[in-house]
């Protein structure tokens, strides 16, 4: 055969000495034929370096061996890392991950739902930014697994233990001496801010400090954002505060660069933690106390869950909470 041809099934068919519909069903796993007979067939495959049309497959068998993933930002360290463990996962099993980033927008969430379920996917993983999840048709028998947030009407869930990393992060603290802590959080307040911070406002309570909320402020989650509010707060009000606990590494850097550069000494006069264990918290200085998540397990326990349901497998278990722990490093 020509070099530069695309091998088609007939090709195939006829180098192997078999009918088409033999070639159709040893890849469809069909049956009704001899061991014998599928082992010839998928050697000639090989050795064509034949490529079966998965749309037409997916016609056949009503499957398409992918499964969409929806992720509010793709450039974010702790979304990419559930991506890639999820694509190890899921390529190991040999469906294929469509990944769409919504931006935080709820408007592109929905469409890229109703473009994944026109692309015929077999399940959806979902991170959403919304709170409340609305009934979309098109995906009304589709298999869906939220993981990370917690929106209303989510069905099957796989979270971490974000109340608990609130609770150690406010724990830590106090331990090291803090009385004011600042709590900077992710102004949408989505299900995994309210979490953190009910965690840390419980460790608060445990040790006779009540919760202040001139102690609170938010913005969105990014570097430049939270300079922005550390350099205001510092010019109005000063450093009436001992510690400050961030909802992600990316502000706790900021917050540390802000406090350095106008001459206030961290962890001496003023204690940090941020959330997510990302990259730079290692190689900040002084390197950040973090609350680590578990991406790799919430990877595995998403991907074995959509397929359990996609197999039409019941699931027993519908929310699943994956632990969290504090990792102590030089800003405490």
């Amino acid at each position: 055969m020509e070099s530069n041809k695309r091998v088609s099934i007939i090709d195939v068919a006829k180098k192997a000495g078999v009918s088409i519909a033999t070639v159709s069903r040893v890849i469809n796993q069909n049956g009704g034929y001899s061991k014998e007979t599928e082992e010839r067939v998928r050697k000639t495959i090989e050795e064509c370096g034949f490529t079966p049309n998965v749309n037409a497959i997916g016609l056949r068998t009503n499957r398409s061996n992918s499964i969409g993933v929806i992720v509010p930002d793709i450039t974010n360290e702790f979304f990419a890392r559930i991506i890639r463990e999820l694509d190890t996962f899921l390529l190991s099993r040999r469906y294929s991950l469509l990944v769409c980033n919504s931006n935080e927008d709820y408007m592109l969430e929905n469409m890229h739902i109703k473009g994944l379920a026109e692309k015929h996917v077999d399940g959806i993983i979902y991170i959403s930014g919304q709170n409340e999840i609305k009934e979309i048709s098109e995906i009304k028998n589709l298999p869906i697994v939220y993981i990370d947030r917690a929106p209303k009407n989510a069905e099957v869930l796989i979270l971490s233990d974000n109340e608990t990393g609130g609770y150690l992060a406010g724990r830590e603290l106090i331990a090291k001496g803090c009385t004011k802590i600042l709590f900077l959080r992710d102004i949408r307040y989505a299900s995994t801010i309210r979490s953190r911070k009910e965690g840390f406002i419980r460790a608060l309570g445990e040790n006779g400090i009540s919760f202040s909320e001139e102690l609170e402020m938010s913005c969105f989650p990014e570097y430049e954002e939270t300079r922005g509010v550390m350099e205001r707060l510092l010019r109005e009000k000063g450093c009436f505060f001992d510690g400050i606990f961030t909802t992600n590494d990316m502000m706790a850097l900021a917050c540390i660069n802000v406090l350095m550069e106008n001459r206030i000494k961290v962890p001496d006069q003023v204690r940090v933690v941020g959330f997510d264990n990302i990259s730079l918290s290692q190689f900040a200085n002084p390197q950040i106390t973090t609350i680590a998540q578990d991406t790799k397990e919430l990877a595995l326990h998403a991907g074995e869950t959509i397929l359990k349901m996609i197999e039409g497998k019941e699931i027993r278990k519908k929310k699943t909470i994956i632990p969290v722990r504090l990792i102590a490093r030089g800003t405490t």
